[in-house]
């Protein structure tokens, strides 16, 4: 009887890990697409803007991987299902902020989408830590944090009427 049930228990385990494989492998048929959108320069944050090469150094590595057409896909992302996770989070970041589509943006939006940059920044909500753990040059000190920040304050109109300046 015991050595019933240590087959059965050695069957089931090598059976689930086999079927676990197998289901690993068929996902990897499944890629993303690593096609980054075309570029206007014109439309560009940084183009626009024209920041000091120190701010737009921070702001290309701490952002733009996720907020912009030009990811650069790391190795990890040929393998399924992180592949997907990092695809799904990047067409997200897009869709809430595109520095590469900047002047989309209306004025009001602009000085919203500033304002929230200071906030995600200031709270340390960005870069996430999911990306500075891989990318650590996007894990920006104190003192990049509030260069960054000034730098974002200081484009602010405060059109949005959120986060008016103190007087």
């Amino acid at each position: 009887m015991k050595s019933l049930k240590n087959f059965l228990k050695k069957f089931t385990f090598k059976r689930v890990g086999i079927t676990l494989v197998v289901i690993f492998v068929v996902m990897q048929a499944f890629r993303i697409d690593k096609t980054n959108p075309p570029i206007d320069q014109t439309k560009d944050f940084i183009e626009v803007n024209k920041p000091s090469p120190e701010i737009a150094s921070l702001i290309k590595s701490g952002c733009y991987d996720c907020h912009s057409n030009e990811t650069v896909y790391p190795w990890y992302t040929n393998v399924a299902p992180v592949s997907w996770w990092i695809k799904d989070h990047i067409n997200e970041a897009r869709r809430h902020l595109n520095f590469n589509n900047w002047t989309t943006y209306n004025s009001k939006k602009q000085d919203k989408k500033l304002r929230e940059c200071v906030e995600n920044i200031n709270e340390g909500d960005m870069p996430m830590d999911s990306y500075t753990w891989m990318h650590k040059l996007s894990d920006l000190t104190k003192v990049q944090q509030k260069v960054l920040t000034d730098y974002f304050n200081s484009l602010r109109t405060h059109e949005s009427g959120e986060g008016k300046p103190k007087k």
